[in-house]
């Protein structure tokens, strides 16, 4: 996955093939020493309802290389989603 300037990042699907996606916000986790992404596809962007999508990540040697984790952990998804709520909280 990549991380570019414009805030979109590019995350290859299983079959190879790569999607355009924007990011919606990133943030750290004290509590577990995590850092977490969340996203939307980019083509999705002028739609009224859009799915999120979240992954945990690291960031590689390359600054704007990092590497995406799926979440397992129902403790990994309510941390997430307790920070959607706020972000969508604060802008209505």
């Amino acid at each position: 996955m990549s991380l570019s300037e414009e805030e979109r990042i590019i995350i290859p699907d299983e079959n190879g093939e790569e999607h355009l996606f924007e990011v919606l916000f990133t943030f750290d986790v004290d509590e577990n020493n995590q850092s977490y992404i969340a996203v939307v596809a980019a083509e999705d962007t002028d739609e009224e309802e859009q799915e999120v999508f979240a992954f945990r990540y690291e960031e590689r040697d390359n600054e704007d290389d990092l590497a995406l984790f799926a979440i397992e952990t129902d403790e990994e998804w309510d941390l997430v989603e307790e920070m959607l709520n706020t972000l969508i909280d604060e802008e209505l």
